[in-house]
């Protein structure tokens, strides 16, 4: 278990939502975390979804263990039933989060199989129970992330309606991925990109609930989107592109909180890595579990190919080491492209 040592980061009350990186399955894990965090001191880090079930029975330090540097971070739970939900959130917060996230939006088979995730927009009481049991068992933030409704649901009723719920139950924030969920034909992928996204229902429900922060997710990319959605919500929730293009979190302090990036380029942040790494390998760890979540890093900089190209060949198996990720490094000019100069002066 992590030690619960002093929190930077995102300040209290609604800034504290101000931005953040969405929790996304088999991406958003401890390792990849540590990358972010290396590039934004500020923004609010979330883990992928884990039931609660697995919360309370499995291996804890394996499934919801992090490092302390990754405050501020907040644990994603998946489940329907408010009691296990309560538990779940008590041994987040003894783990030391920062908040806990109730899964109101995630689409894929095995979350409709346990009736939870976006099929719990349908049940609106339900799921300001879970909210309810969830607040009476921690001292930290309570948080839902949900989808504007499912299937055929009318979005402005489908949202209202767990609105209030969640509010009546003291919900601390609402983070909404401004897309319909559809549970029947379309896959995972498809419900992250088919249903048409629509910000101005998130714009809707933050003007009839100004007390209650609400962030908006779903389809955010440059930086440039930010402030737009800033001026009318109290977050982004940036998934995908945080993901594939990380070096956009060298932007998130410097424009959203008025502070500095912690490191000047992701030339720094990877020798910022190194102790993390080495850490890991120290205790038996593979170099693969970091240099996966490094592939979207230098778009567009001559070496960018080799580079990628050496993380995929080089740096996978159980004998690879630091040397390795340094190899691959060396493929990189550290002059920028004229794209990225051009880039850079429009920015």
């Amino acid at each position: 278990m992590t030690e619960n040592t002093e929190k930077t980061g995102a300040g209290a009350g609604m800034e504290r939502w101000r931005f953040s990186v969405a929790p996304m399955m088999d991406w958003t894990d401890r390792y990849c975390r540590i990358v972010h965090r290396l590039m934004s001191r500020h923004a609010l880090l979330y883990t992928e979804m884990v039931t609660a079930q697995a919360v309370i029975r499995g291996d804890r330090q394996r499934l919801i263990g992090f490092d302390a540097m990754e405050h501020p971070v907040a644990l994603q739970l998946g489940g329907n039933d408010p009691g296990l939900l309560a538990e779940a959130a008590k041994v987040g917060a003894d783990f030391g989060y920062d908040e806990i996230n109730l899964n109101c939006g995630c689409p894929s088979d095995r979350v409709q199989g346990g009736a939870f995730g976006a099929c719990l927009m349908r049940e609106p009481a339900l799921v300001g129970d879970c909210v309810a049991a969830m607040k009476a068992a921690v001292s930290i933030p309570v948080t839902v992330k949900c989808r504007i409704g499912v299937d055929d649901q009318d979005t402005e009723a489908a949202l209202d309606a767990l609105t209030a719920a969640v509010r009546a139950a003291g919900v601390d924030a609402l983070i909404v991925h401004a897309r319909k969920a559809w549970l029947q034909g379309l896959s995972p992928k498809e419900n992250r990109e088919i249903p048409p996204l629509d910000y101005e229902r998130a714009y809707r429900l933050k003007s009839a609930n100004p007390g209650l922060p609400v962030a908006i997710n779903g389809g955010i990319k440059a930086p440039a989107e930010w402030l737009p959605h800033l001026a009318k919500l109290d977050g982004v929730m940036v998934g995908r592109e945080a993901y594939q293009n990380p070096e956009i979190m060298l932007q998130v302090d410097p424009l959203l909180f008025g502070a500095p990036a912690p490191v000047p380029d992701a030339f720094a942040m990877l020798d910022a890595l190194e102790p993390y790494i080495a850490a890991h390998l120290e205790r038996g760890g593979r170099l693969h579990a970091f240099t996966r979540h490094l592939v979207g890093l230098f778009p567009g900089r001559p070496g960018a190919r080799p580079f990628r190209r050496h993380l995929a060949e080089r740096c996978v198996g159980a004998e690879a080491t630091l040397a390795d990720l340094r190899a691959a490094i060396a493929h990189l000019s550290r002059q920028e492209s004229p794209r990225q100069e051009a880039e850079a002066a429009a920015a």
